[in-house]
């Protein structure tokens, strides 16, 4: 009954957010460096008493990098369909965060998982998702997040905790980078 009630008092908001990547893909096949990219999706805010809460979120994420010189050591036939050596990979992100209410609800700190399925454009949102395991994108996040009223802004860091090489077991390639956002709880 406690919890039950605890929970019929969870505060409990829905948004949207929108904002940048600064991601890379770390192997020897890409560039050192950090590329753009953006996101878009929605959130929601739980409340789990005073201090915590929990944030699932749905967003769309693009990850841009660069081959290098060292592209010729994978089948080349991989990467035929990339313009001057640009990947642009597409994910439907799922992050799952535990907000520690820093101060009062104005500076919350975050981390926890985010799970993401690499998108093929020659197939639709189902069958993308039945291939989560063998083409999808584990990653662990932490940042903090300011809400102002209804809206709210968080800089967040992404470290890949899985290889998302396909080709071979040779290299492994792993993302990481930084996300800025700004969003509006409705």
């Amino acid at each position: 009954m406690v919890l039950l009630a605890q929970a019929a008092n969870a505060q409990f908001t829905v948004g949207v957010k929108a904002g940048a990547n600064l991601m890379k893909i770390d192997g020897k096949t890409f560039k050192e460096e950090f590329k753009t990219g953006y996101h878009v999706g929605g959130f929601a805010m739980i409340g789990l008493g005073e201090k915590f809460g929990l944030q699932p979120e749905i967003l769309w994420n693009q990850t841009q990098t660069k081959t290098d010189t060292s592209i010729k050591q994978i089948p080349s036939d991989a990467f035929s369909s990339f313009k001057n050596g640009e990947v642009k990979l597409d994910y439907l992100s799922i992050p799952i965060l535990i907000n520690y209410k820093f101060l009062g609800n104005f500076l919350s700190l975050q981390a926890g998982p985010q799970f993401g399925v690499l998108l093929n454009k020659d197939k639709n949102l189902l069958q993308n998702g039945k291939e989560a395991f063998s083409s999808g994108d584990f990653s662990m996040l932490a940042g903090a997040q300011v809400k102002i009223s209804k809206f709210v802004g968080s800089a967040r860091y992404a470290i890949g905790l899985n290889n998302i090489n396909d080709l071979d077991n040779q290299d492994k390639w792993k993302s990481r980078g930084f996300q800025l956002s700004v969003g509006l709880s409705l």
